[in-house]
């Protein structure tokens, strides 16, 4: 990575005790502690959405775009997205306004959602929960039967909200990153 560059970056699950271990003797510091959230997807199509609340569309919108920016997804992590083969990207409505974006991709039984972003004005409002229940709907009409999603720990209020929608968690990592 050093030859390339980059600053030394490890992503370790729980299975790499003595690995976590070693680098943490070598001076690299934790970074970004994330739960993985899982839930059979029939938990969320159980309410119909209320009109004009939240839609999947792909290619995402120009306002799609700038409210993803807004929160540090920028133009590779959205090039990213767009490789996925199976995916939505939803937008939200609310309050006559743009509300959030989010980003949905399937693979085999799981649909994976991904950079779910709210507008600072528009949280605390049920904005997350309409767009994962679209991002439901649209992961079930592609086959999926499970929906998964990520979620740094420090995010307290995101990982409330997967918590009352009934998402489980089923494991982590975090990653180590050199200091220099």
């Amino acid at each position: 990575m050093r030859e390339m560059g980059q600053t030394p970056l490890f992503r370790l699950l729980g299975d790499a005790p003595d690995l976590d271990e070693a680098l943490v003797a070598r001076g690299y510091i934790a970074k970004d502690p994330t739960t993985v959230y899982v839930l059979p997807i029939e938990q969320l199509t159980d309410k119909d959405i209320p009109p004009v609340t939240a839609f999947s569309i792909w290619e995402p919108l120009a306002i799609m775009n700038e409210v993803w920016e807004t929160d540090g997804v920028g133009q590779a992590r959205r090039d990213v997205m767009a490789r996925a083969a199976c995916k939505t990207a939803v937008l939200s409505r609310w309050n006559e306004k743009p509300g959030g974006v989010a980003f949905a991709a399937v693979h085999g039984k799981i649909c994976m959602v991904h950079a779910v972003v709210v507008l600072a004005h528009q949280r605390r409002q049920g904005v997350a929960q309409w767009m994962m229940r679209r991002a439901a709907f649209w992961g079930q009409a592609q086959g999926a039967t499970h929906m998964a999603v990520l979620c740094v720990d420090d995010n307290e209020s995101a990982n409330a909200l997967y918590r009352a929608l009934g998402f489980a968690a089923m494991g982590g990592y975090h990653y180590r990153k050199h200091p220099d």
